[in-house]
């Protein structure tokens, strides 16, 4: 069965939905989806104008857009016009807090259309297990820049977000939804630090990143696929255990169990999405 458009990216690009010239460019940038932006990458003033080009383009074209948020101004009129599209490969809902405001986007657009809840709020991640079990939602992403606003955390500091990624990864997987994204690295300029960003995301469960430039795309691939060090023990370890039954295996040194076989095979499967060159 083909996975739904998003649903296991690795790399979510963001696109301002007002530079329609740069829609094709980002579908070629190599990221796994892209997300056309009528929230916060758009000036009030040109709300309008941009929900007119994002609507054009998923009329013909696969994409995910990420609509105003619940209680603005343009939230209605975003779904309205997006209703129908027949490229609208999903809807990034802003600053989602409870299974309502799953409800009411899907009571417009229809249960063919999954939504991707975007947790930005104390609320949002204290009730992230309700938002996830919610009927129509695909996938849940972490928003920590909002985040650390509402809660007052400081930005940057890893330490004071660990409870809420957590909550929200474990929210994901008891729901069994495919694993949860990351909020976006602001610095574009320097690579290692969204590569370093991308590895602490992955390390807590994470399966994604949301990026907001294409230069960040490699180095979050590279972070989410398995090292080459990780590769190898993986299939040393599948070698060895063929033909036992399941029964456990020495493998330099260690007894491998069932739950070490069975990470052996997901590493080896995540390795199927490796791009070129990456891992180290």
């Amino acid at each position: 069965m083909t996975e739904a458009y998003g649903t296991t990216a690795r790399t979510l690009l963001f696109v301002p939905a007002t530079r329609p010239d740069r829609f094709a460019k980002a579908a070629a940038s190599g990221a796994d989806a892209v997300i056309l932006d009528l929230e916060d990458g758009v000036a009030p003033q040109d709300k309008t104008r941009a929900r007119a080009a994002a609507t054009a383009h998923v009329s013909v074209h696969r994409a995910l857009v990420r609509v105003n948020g619940i209680g603005t101004p343009w939230h209605e009129g975003d779904l309205s016009a997006l209703a129908g599209a027949g490229g609208l490969a999903g809807v990034v809902v802003p600053k989602t807090e409870s299974a309502d405001h799953v409800a009411a986007v899907a009571a417009v657009l229809g249960p063919r259309v999954p939504v991707f809840a975007l947790l930005e709020s104390a609320r949002g991640v204290r009730d992230a297990d309700l938002v996830a079990q919610a009927p129509g939602v695909a996938r849940l992403l972490f928003g920590d820049l909002d985040f650390c606003l509402d809660t007052g955390i400081p930005r940057g500091d890893e330490q004071a977000l660990l409870f809420a990624r957590s909550k929200v990864v474990l929210a994901a997987r008891a729901a069994g939804l495919p694993g949860p994204v990351d909020g976006v690295e602001p610095e574009i300029d320097d690579v290692a630090v969204t590569l370093a960003a991308a590895r602490r995301a992955a390390a807590l469960g994470f399966t994604g990143k949301l990026c907001v430039h294409p230069r960040q795309v490699g180095p979050v691939h590279s972070a989410f696929a398995p090292s080459d060090g990780e590769l190898a023990w993986a299939r040393r370890v599948l070698d060895m255990a063929e033909g036992t039954g399941g029964a456990a295996v020495r493998v330099d040194g260690e007894m491998v169990d069932t739950p070490r076989l069975e990470l052996a095979r997901r590493i080896v499967a995540r390795a199927g999405k490796r791009p070129p060159g990456g891992g180290s």
